[in-house]
C-alpha cells in the first residue's frame, strides 16, 4: 500500500491501525461516519454502490474516500461480509469531546463471513459455521463452530467423510494452514471462503491448552474428544482465530462435541444433490426441506436441517421421535397450545449469544424476557402430558423464574433499540435516575413555576423565560419594567426593547438540566449492562431451553405435516425390509395442480425374495420419481416424520446411495459418462448390508451393448456380493435385463405401466409386475413434437430392426436398412401424397381446361387433407 506523503495526523492513525489487519477492510470512524480509504475505499464503493471521491490528507497527495453514516451499518456490513470481505470495525474508544489531540481509535470486532451476530448478515433458518481443518497423512481433522449459537463441534475421519461433512454443514468460511495450500486446493470440490493461518497455530499442544483453558478443564476427556488429535488441533485454530478477530466475550461456547459417522446415516454428495434435500436442482424447482419445514421457530428451522442432513440408524431414538409425534398428533388441543407459546418465543439460541458478547440491545433483552416468559407454561403442558417421553423434555427446560422477575422489574415495556435514547430502565429501580427523569421530563413546570414565581415578586407581568444557544436560560424583561430588577440579577443582554438576565436559581437550573441528561444515560446504561451481567449467569440454563424448543419445533412441524397431508407412522425396527404401501412422492405431490391426485405405488424389497427390483417403463412414465420417493420416504421416516404412505416397515438403512439423473462436470474435462461410472464405481465400493441404492438408467451415457453389459455385470453383483445384500431399485430402458430374472433368484421385474390407444400413449404412473418390452420411444418422441419425417423413419428403423432381431449382426442389420435418397423427391417424402400421384399420372395438361383445372386442385386438394388426416390416425 502507498502512503500519501506528509500525513495528516488521522491518516497516521489509520495507517497504524490498518497495518494490524492486514487482507481486512477496515471501517475507520470519523465523527457520525464509517469512511474508508485507498484500496478499501474503491472496493467498497463497487460492492456497496456508495460514491467514491477524492479528498486532500496532506500538502502533496490526495487520498480515495467513501463513507456512510454511522447508523447505517447494519445496512452496508452484510453487503460486504457477504462478498467474501473480512471486515475491521474501528471505532472512537473515548468522547471526542474529551478527547486530547486526535481521538483514540481501535478495532472493536473484526467482522468476517464465519464470524458474525448480525441479524442483517445471519440467515435465520441457517446456522452460520467457521471451519477449521487440518491436514494429518490419512486422517483428517475438521471442527465446526457457529459464533451466533454457540454450537460447537470436531470431527476425524478420512477425505471422504471430511468433504461430506464440509458438504452438509456448508461453513461460511474455512481456515487452514498456510503451508497446506496445495493440500486444500486439491482436497476442496467447493468455492469456500477461506483464511490462511500462520503454521505455529497448528500444534497439538498449544491447541489442547487453548481449549483447556477456554472451558476451564484439565482435560478434554470429559467431553469425549481427548483421542481426536487432528479434531482438537482444528478446533484450537478456531480459538486462536477468535482472539485474533477480537472475539473475546465467548461464554456461550462453554462444550465441545464430537460428530460420530456411525451415528447417522451415510448420504454421499450425489445422493444428497439428486435428492433435492436442500437445494433444487431446477430453477423454480423445490427442495424437500421447503415442503417437510413447518416449524415456528428459528431454531427449529437450523435443527431440521440438521436431522435431515444427519438421518438416524439406530432403531430407538427414531422411535422415540414418532413416538412423540404421534402423540401430537393424537392430542390436537396439546399441539395448537404448544404452537401458540412458540410464537412468541423467537430465537432465543442467538439472542443470548448476543448477550454472551455483549451486543445484545435493549430490545432483544425483552424480546428475550417474553420469549423466556412462554418456557413455563410449556413445562406445564408437557408434564400433563401422559406421554413419558414429553414429561422428560419438560424437565430439561428452566423456567428461570428469578431471572424472569428481575428483567419484569427493571426493563421498561418496549424499550428503545439504542441504549443512548433513554427509557430502558422502569421507575423505582434506582432513586438518582427517577430523579433526573423527573428533572428532564418536568423541566418545563418547573419553569413556568419560576417564572410566576419572579412575576410575583418583582411585579413584572411580562416576564418571560428562554433560552438560547450562547446565554443558556435567562429572563428576558421589556424596558418598560426594567426599573423593577431585582439587585441580585445579573444582565447578559441588552436588546432594543429588552434586557436579559440571569439568576443563581436560573443559572443552578441549567447546570443541572444540562447534566441530567448525560448523567441520566450514564446512570440507565450501567444498570442496563447489570441487567445484562444478570442474564449471563444463566448462559447455559437458556441455551438448554432453546435446544428443547428447538426439538419440540421439529416434532410440531412434523405432527402438522403428518395431518395436513395424510401421512402415517412408520414402523421402523431392526429388520432388513423396506414394505411401503401407497407411496407418494412428498414433493411431487404438493406440487400437483389442483384437483390432480399422485398415484401411489407399492414397493417391497427384502434380502431373502425380492432384493432387487429391475424396472423397465418408457421415459416420462415416472421411474426416477419413483425411484426418489423410496428413498425420501426412508429418510423421512429415520429423522422421526411420518410418511407418504398408508403403511410403512422400514428396516433400518445405514446408507442411501443414489446414480440418478446425469451430472456433467465440464469444467474439470468430465463427460457425463465419466461422472457416471465415477459415481457408480463409489457405491460398488461403499456397499453395506443395509444399504439403499437408486440406480437410474446407468449405461445410458455409452453404446447400447456396453451400456447393456455394464447395467447387467451391475446388477449380478449387486445380487451375488459375498457380504452385503443391498436392497436395490434398479430403473432402466434396457429390457434385455428382463432376463436377468430368471438366473438371479432375488431379482424381479416391474414395469411402470402405459397404456396404447389408438397409436397414442396414456402414462399411468402405477408399477406392476412383469417387464416392459417395449419402450414407447418413438411414441414419446412424437409427444415431444418431432417432425412427422423423423418419425415415419425411426417406425421404419425400428420394424427393419424388431424384424431382424437377433438374427445378425449389428453391422449386417444396418448394412440392410432401407435406404434414404439424397435428394427426396416430393412423392416420396410422405405416403400421402401416393393417391395424388396416380390422380396426376391421369392427367393430359394439354387438353385441361382452365375450369376443369380449377375442379382438379381442388380434388387434389381435399386428397391430400383427407391423406394427412389417415396417416396421422
Amino acid at each position: 500500500m502507498s502512503k500519501p506523503v506528509e500525513l495528516t495526523p488521522l491518516m497516521k492513525q489509520y495507517f497504524s491501525i490498518k497495518e494490524k489487519y492486514p487482507g481486512a477492510l477496515l471501517l475507520f470512524r470519523v465523527g457520525d461516519f464509517y469512511e474508508t480509504f485507498l484500496e478499501d475505499a474503491v472496493k467498497a464503493s463497487k460492492v456497496l454502490g456508495i460514491v467514491l471521491t477524492k479528498r486532500s490528507n496532506g500538502s502533496a497527495s490526495s487520498v480515495e474516500l467513501a463513507g456512510f453514516p454511522h447508523h447505517s451499518l447494519e445496512l452496508y456490513l452484510p453487503k460486504l461480509v457477504k462478498a467474501g470481505y473480512r471486515v475491521a470495525i474501528c471505532d472512537q474508544l473515548e468522547d471526542p469531546k474529551q478527547a486530547k489531540g486526535i481521538v483514540q481509535r481501535g478495532v472493536t470486532e473484526l467482522v468476517t463471513p464465519g464470524l458474525s451476530l448480525s441479524d442483517a448478515v445471519l440467515d435465520g433458518k441457517s446456522n452460520n459455521y467457521l471451519a477449521a481443518i487440518v491436514f494429518n497423512k490419512e486422517i483428517l481433522g475438521v471442527s465446526f463452530l457457529d459464533l451466533s449459537t454457540g454450537e460447537f463441534l470436531l470431527a476425524e475421519g478420512d477425505h471422504e467423510y471430511i468433504q461430506k461433512l464440509l458438504q452438509n454443514f456448508t461453513p461460511s468460511e474455512v481456515i487452514f494452514n498456510k503451508k497446506q495450500q496445495t493440500l486444500w486446493n486439491d482436497f476442496a470440490k467447493d468455492d469456500f471462503h477461506t483464511y490462511a493461518l500462520e503454521d505455529w497455530a497448528f500444534q497439538f499442544d498449544y491447541a489442547y491448552g487453548l481449549l483447556n483453558t477456554h472451558f476451564g478443564t484439565s482435560s478434554l476427556k470429559g467431553f469425549g474428544v481427548d483421542h481426536y488429535p487432528a479434531g482438537i488441533i482444528s478446533a484450537g485454530v478456531i480459538l486462536r482465530y477468535l482472539a485474533e478477530t477480537e472475539h473475546k466475550e465467548v461464554k456461550h461456547i462453554h462444550a465441545i462435541a464430537r460428530l460420530e459417522a456411525h451415528q447417522y446415516v451415510w448420504l454421499d454428495p450425489f445422493t444428497i444433490k439428486a435428492l433435492e434435500l436442500m437445494t433444487p436442482q431446477q430453477s423454480g424447482g423445490t427442495a424437500l426441506i421447503e415442503i417437510i419445514d413447518k416449524t415456528i421457530t428459528s431454531m427449529g428451522a437450523r435443527l431440521l436441517k440438521k436431522w435431515l442432513l444427519f438421518p438416524l440408524k439406530e432403531v430407538l431414538p427414531i422411535q422415540n421421535r414418532l413416538s412423540i409425534v404421534e402423540y401430537i398428533v393424537d392430542h390436537i388441543a396439546l399441539e395448537e397450545l404448544l404452537q401458540s407459546h412458540l410464537k412468541q418465543i423467537g430465537d432465543i439460541e442467538r439472542l443470548i449469544s448476543k448477550v454472551a458478547a455483549g451486543r445484545i440491545n435493549p430490545r432483544e433483552m425483552f424480546t428475550l424476557k417474553r420469549a423466556l416468559e412462554q418456557i413455563h407454561p410449556i413445562q406445564e403442558a408437557l408434564e400433563q402430558a401422559a406421554l413419558p417421553l414429553l414429561q422428560k423434555l419438560s424437565e430439561r427446560l428452566h423456567n428461570c423464574h428469578s431471572l424472569i422477575g428481575n428483567m419484569d422489574h427493571k426493563l421498561q415495556e418496549n424499550p428503545p433499540i439504542l441504549t443512548n435514547q433513554g427509557g430502558i430502565i422502569k421507575p423505582g429501580v434506582n432513586d438518582r435516575l427517577d430523579e433526573l427523569n423527573t428533572m428532564i421530563h418536568h423541566g418545563k413546570d418547573y419553569l413556568i413555576q419560576l417564572q410566576q414565581k419572579e412575576s410575583q415578586r418583582t411585579n413584572i407581568p411580562s416576564l418571560k423565560i428562554s433560552y438560547n444557544r450562547v446565554f443558556g436560560y435567562y429572563l428576558e424583561v421589556p424596558n418598560a419594567h426594567k426599573e423593577k430588577v431585582p439587585q441580585d440579577w445579573m444582565r447578559k443582554q441588552t436588546l432594543t426593547n429588552a434586557e436579559r438576565y440571569i439568576t443563581e436559581e436560573l443559572k443552578h437550573y441549567e447546570e443541572n438540566i444540562i447534566h441530567a441528561a448525560e448523567e441520566a444515560q450514564r446512570l440507565e446504561q450501567q444498570l442496563y449492562q447489570e441487567l445484562v451481567q444478570d442474564v449471563m449467569e444463566c448462559i447455559p440454563q437458556i441455551q438448554q431451553n432453546a435446544k428443547s424448543i428447538a426439538q419440540l419445533d421439529c416434532y410440531l412441524s412434523f405432527s402438522k405435516q403428518a395431518r395436513d397431508q395424510g401421512y402415517n407412522k412408520p414402523m421402523v425396527d431392526d429388520s432388513t425390509i423396506l414394505d411401503l404401501k401407497d407411496n407418494r412422492h412428498p414433493v411431487i405431490e404438493q406440487r400437483l395442480p389442483i384437483g390432480t391426485t399422485y398415484t401411489p405405488n407399492d414397493i417391497k424389497l427384502d434380502q431373502e425374495q425380492q432384493q432387487i427390483m429391475v424396472i423397465t417403463g418408457p421415459n416420462m412414465a415416472g421411474k426416477s420419481a419413483l425411484l426418489r420417493q423410496v428413498a425420501l420416504t426412508v429418510l423421512m421416516a429415520q429423522i422421526g416424520s411420518f410418511v407418504p404412505a398408508t403403511s410403512a416397515h422400514i428396516g433400518i438403512v445405514d446408507k442411501i446411495f443414489t446414480r440418478v439423473g446425469a451430472s456433467d462436470n465440464i469444467a474439470q474435462g468430465e463427460s457425463t459418462f465419466m461422472m457416471e461410472m465415477t459415481e457408480t464405481a463409489s457405491i460398488m465400493h461403499n456397499l453395506s448390508n443395509r444399504s439403499l441404492i437408486l440406480m437410474d438408467e446407468i449405461g445410458r451415457g455409452t453404446s447400447t451393448y456396453d451400456g447393456i453389459s455394464i447395467a447387467w455385470a451391475l446388477v449380478e453383483y449387486l445380487h451375488n456380493h459375498l457380504h452385503s445384500k443391498a436392497k436395490t431399485l434398479f430403473a432402466t430402458h434396457y429390457h434385455e435385463l428382463n432376463e436377468l430374472s430368471k438366473e438371479l433368484p432375488r431379482v424381479k421385474n416391474f414395469n411402470v405401466a402405459v397404456q396404447e390407444i389408438n397409436g397414442k400413449i396414456l402414462f399411468l404412473h402405477k408399477l406392476v409386475a412383469g417387464g416392459s418390452q417395449h419402450s414407447f420411444g418413438i411414441h414419446v418422441a412424437q409427444m415431444a413434437g418431432m417432425p412427422a419425417e423423423i418419425l415415419d423413419r425411426a417406425a421404419e428403423v425400428l420394424s427393419h430392426l424388431s424384424a431382424a432381431g437377433g438374427k445378425m449382426h449389428t453391422k449386417s442389420i444396418v448394412e440392410k436398412l432401407p435406404k434414404i435418397p439424397y435428394q427426396l423427391s416430393l412423392f416420396e417424402e410422405n405416403k400421402a401424397f401416393n393417391p395424388i400421384k396416380s390422380l396426376l399420372d391421369t392427367i393430359d395438361i394439354n387438353t385441361l381446361a382452365p375450369v376443369e383445372a380449377l375442379l382438379k386442385l381442388n380434388e387434389i386438394k381435399n386428397m391430400l387433407k383427407e391423406g394427412k388426416n389417415k396417416y396421422k390416425s
